[in-house]
């Protein structure tokens, strides 16, 4: 028999002292730090320990004694379940205060460095709304909330469209309303949904035992207006997936890319599947300055335009180019920095792993005319190296935009050989843009730092920094 987990205790009227990373609150009670989610310093709270190390603690909060004066009503119904947005409960002003510290605190502690300038936080504009990209899942076995199960309904349609809730690969909850896109997006979901639970022969996705036929739905937005619309199906049914095409079409004519896929593996990711169009174009055109960026089904372009271009504005401005300079755009993806900056340089260089990103980057390129810009495909730690540099020349500037991981040691390495006048380093991850700045702190000075925020309600930072050499 099965031995019962041992209850955790509840730790009572405790206060919430600060913000911790993965925009979970900290609280200290004794010498352990009590990790917690959906609270906000200053509050003060039972906490029921759901996990005890030695050193820390994670836990909820089940009873509010006091609540912090840093606090906001959060404005979406699905707040604390959904598992996005997990400041919505922070008014904005305090969140904008607890990234830049945030950035601060990591360059200091683990980049060791001496920092230059440091900019206030650049907050977005638009703080709902602001995605041109959220992908829904279908699932016959939607998420219950607690006060669903505690609501004594019975629930005998278990079908929803909405997210995966965090750690739980085959529960997703029913959304009603998102506030991260146009709300074209949650008309649009909501017609597709209505119409596969009044038809016959539309069952939602069973994820753990991968049988149905409604999968998941992916739509992207511009802000010039564009609209994409991408259904994917698990199996081919012609005469049912027509139908609800066309009910789509005729519902929303104004989709400028309507399309489908048809995924039959165990898997959601469409980069291996073939896209087909049912009306309009094969992609949306996003612009910025005056410059055009085909966006495909499977490209990538920052989720936040607007707030992309200021980004993107800094990164311009920090590199300095007066039109002379042999410029590198390390991890270019689609190129759109690359592109973005090429009127302002002699000739810039784009490096990225994903060979569909470089055709994207080329297309582009071609799309504005630009013909100074040179796009190469390679895994960056093997393609960047003293024989890269000999044949394409010495950069005067690497502006570089890597992953969450960061820059692998032998990019590090390459960089420093390379000598170039200036760096811009931009991260979506500032404790790994700590570890790499205290690199290249042997040959570069942190001149400028600029915090961007592009994720309002969530704890994500990007960061740009200017590094000089020596």
């Amino acid at each position: 028999m099965a031995r019962k987990k041992k209850q955790l205790p509840i730790l009572e009227e405790v206060l919430i002292s600060g913000v911790a990373a993965e925009g979970k609150a900290i609280a200290r009670v004794g010498d352990k730090v009590v990790f917690v989610p959906y609270v906000a310093p200053g509050d003060v709270v039972d906490i029921q320990l759901t996990r005890k190390k030695n050193s820390y603690a994670e836990g909820k909060a089940v009873r509010f004694h006091t609540y912090s004066k840093h606090r906001t009503a959060p404005f979406c119904e699905h707040f604390g379940v959904c598992g996005g947005c997990k400041w919505q409960h922070l008014p904005y002003e305090e969140q904008l205060k607890y990234k830049h510290q945030q950035v601060i605190d990591n360059l200091t502690r683990i980049g060791k460095i001496e920092l230059g300038e440091v900019y206030p936080i650049l907050g977005s504009e638009h703080i709902r709304f602001y995605r041109n990209k959220l992908e829904y899942t279908f699932s016959n076995k939607k998420w219950l909330t607690e006060d669903e199960i505690t609501s004594g309904h019975s629930f005998d349609n278990m079908d929803g469209v909405g997210f995966h809730i965090p750690g739980m690969f085959d529960k997703v909850l029913d959304i009603n309303r998102c506030w991260l896109q146009d709300d074209i997006t949650n008309q649009v979901r909501s017609c597709i949904k209505e119409y596969c639970l009044s038809h016959e022969g539309y069952p939602f996705f069973d994820l753990r035992n991968q049988e149905g036929f409604m999968r998941t739905l992916l739509i992207r937005t511009t802000s010039t207006g564009e609209l994409m619309v991408i259904v994917v199906f698990f199996h081919e049914d012609s005469e049912k997936r027509e139908a609800l095409m066309q009910h789509i079409d005729n519902r929303f004519p104004e989709i400028t890319s309507l399309l489908y896929i048809i995924n039959e593996k165990h898997n959601d990711t469409i980069t291996d599947q073939e896209v087909h169009v049912f009306k309009g174009t094969d992609h949306i055109i996003e612009e910025m300055e005056g410059l055009k960026f085909k966006i495909g089904p499977k490209s990538f372009y920052q989720t936040n335009s607007k707030q992309a271009y200021n980004l993107y504005k800094i990164a311009r401005e920090f590199a300095g180019l007066t039109g002379d300079e042999l410029v590198y755009d390390l991890y270019t993806g689609t190129g759109t920095i690359a592109n973005f900056v090429s009127k302002q340089a002699r000739k810039v260089i784009g490096v990225e792993y994903v060979p569909e990103a470089i055709e994207d980057a080329k297309e582009n390129a071609s799309l504005n005319n630009i013909g100074n810009a040179l796009f190469l495909a390679g895994d960056m730690k093997d393609i960047l190296n003293e024989a890269f540099i000999n044949e394409y020349g010495k950069p005067g500037v690497i502006i570089t935009d890597p992953p969450r991981a960061g820059m692998h040691d032998d990019v590090i390495k390459t960089i420093l050989s390379a000598s170039p006048q200036r760096i811009v380093y931009i991260s979506c991850n500032p404790a790994t843009q700590a570890r790499d700045l205290n690199l290249l702190d042997t040959d570069y000075v942190v001149k400028k730092i600029q915090p961007v925020d592009m994720f309002p309600h969530t704890h994500h930072v990007e960061n740009v920094v200017l590094l000089q050499r020596r």
